[in-house]
């Protein structure tokens, strides 16, 4: 499937550049939930109850000039954007000895580091992470960290961003950036079909299953052109809150069996049904060279797919090929939608330097080193002719306005420009799924749902029954 994660992806300007997400399987999904929460509850009992030790630092914890050395995990693969902040980050700290650990964050290893003593200063992690370690006291908040350097988390992030790792009225983790997911659209194959932008309008569920039919294609019964791609179990979520619903309750309770995700669940297996069936979109879509020469744009796969941002710098090389536009999800009274999620980073509990990392990731998310990262990316793209600058979606509003206004410029083909400041406009518009101390396991729950309701094993309300109840399994492990 088309990867829909706006926590990664080429060009995304994140200090790591791989992707995660669609490409995860459901089963890999649900082994990396029961690692976090295993491991966790087992860290959690050897080092005692609640979170005393998370919840101690002061704000003298933070102050003064970082020195020494800073060890941080997590930053693998890090792209021409990455390694511009990084290298900003490394300027401003003067002689800070920084260690990076290169290699990908795994929720096991993150544990049994802690429980040993071998402690990160600071680590790169999904937001959906964070408030799993923030209950078991296995990081320390922020909250300090950012106002001694005289930091507003709302002024310089989004809210919606911010909110992913709140829990239990503190921060736990300093955001590193959103792309919001919305709709590209495959012009060549809605002309054919006599579908206009119009009618891909989420807030008219009918209208759009009806425009999906015409669209599709299919030879000897299998898909050769997939209508509407919801990519539906790449970012679940979405969805939910398409339809008014929500994973995420008060307390951060799972709240998965809310009744308007059935009506969401619902929607997505008619439109998929429409369209052939799950079992078959689903391996029709598997078979996409989604960052290929022949991807799914360029072959005429889709009429219209829900993508995060990032995807656009996919497409960029092959302007010429597809012919593309893009609009936004839309709720039910016809208002913009969309989703924030993404990675950040945290300081574990324990961390030897935590002076040195709250200034470092500072550094690493500020406006001067975002700029740096736009200034290396357009650098880049100087060395590609006809390449297309997207820009960089950073999660910060002033930053995200800064490179915009010196680096995104007309490209020349009207089709890219209008998707581009489609995915300017949404920002804004985005939710948070709210934060969980089962968050990563919530997210595999959902997933299962959606899939099984997809297959007809189990009715939507069944379907959300049973990831409910899993989901608050997981929960009381860790709330107690």
């Amino acid at each position: 499937m088309p990867a829909l994660v706006a926590a990664r992806g080429p060009g995304a300007g994140t200090v790591a550049g791989t992707v995660e997400g669609e490409q995860m399987s459901i089963r890999q999904r649900r082994a990396v939930a029961t690692a976090v929460l295993a491991t966790s509850v087992t860290v959690l009992s050897a080092c005692g109850s609640g979170s005393t030790a998370s919840n101690g630092a002061s704000a003298d914890t933070f102050k003064g000039k970082p020195t020494g050395t800073l060890n941080a995990w997590a930053f693998d693969n890090a792209d021409d954007v990455g390694k511009a902040r990084l290298d900003y980050a490394k300027g401003q700290l003067g002689g800070l000895d920084i260690k990076l650990d290169q290699t990908a964050f795994d929720a096991q290893k993150f544990t049994t580091r802690i429980a040993s003593g071998n402690v990160p200063d600071v680590v790169q992690m999904n937001s959906q992470f964070v408030a799993t370690y923030a209950a078991q006291g296995l990081i320390t908040p922020v909250d300090q960290c950012l106002s001694t350097h005289s930091v507003t988390a709302t002024d310089h992030w989004y809210p919606q961003v911010v909110d992913d790792v709140k829990y239990d009225g503190k921060i736990w983790a300093v955001p590193q950036f959103y792309q919001p997911p919305a709709i590209i659209l495959n012009k060549r194959v809605m002309d054919a079909a006599g579908v206009t932008a119009a009618d891909i309008d989420t807030s008219k569920p009918e209208a759009l299953i009806a425009a999906a039919k015409k669209m599709t294609k299919a030879s000897g019964g299998n898909p050769t052109t997939m209508g509407f791609n919801p990519v539906p179990t790449g970012q679940p979520g979405l969805w939910l809150l398409a339809f008014g619903g929500k994973l995420i309750g008060d307390q951060g309770k799972p709240a998965l069996d809310d009744p308007k995700n059935a009506q969401a669940l619902t929607f997505l297996k008619q439109l998929v049904d429409a369209q052939g069936g799950w079992a078959k979109i689903k391996s029709f879509t598997d078979s996409f060279d989604v960052f290929g020469d022949k991807n799914q744009f360029v072959k005429d796969q889709v009429g219209a797919e829900v993508d995060a941002q990032w995807y656009v710098n996919v497409l960029t090389p092959y302007v010429k090929q597809v012919d593309i536009s893009a609009v936004p999800l839309k709720d039910s009274s016809g208002q913009p939608v969309t989703a924030a999620s993404g990675t950040a980073f945290v300081i574990p509990a324990g961390a030897k330097n935590p002076a040195a990392a709250c200034a470092w990731m500072l550094d690493l998310t500020s406006d001067a080193g975002w700029m740096a990262a736009g200034a290396a990316r357009a650098a880049t793209l100087k060395a590609k002719p006809g390449a297309i600058n997207t820009g960089l979606f950073t999660g910060s509003p002033s930053a995200d306005k800064s490179i915009r206004s010196t680096y995104v410029k007309p490209s020349g083909n009207a089709g890219f420009d209008q998707t581009i400041n489609t995915y300017y406009s949404i920002l804004p518009t985005g939710k948070s799924f709210g934060s969980s101390p089962a968050g990563q396991q919530i997210q595999t729950e959902i997933t299962n749902a959606i899939a099984s309701a997809l297959l007809g094993e189990k009715s939507p309300a069944d379907a959300l029954k049973a990831a409910q109840d899993a989901s608050m399994q997981a929960y009381t492990k860790v709330v107690k």
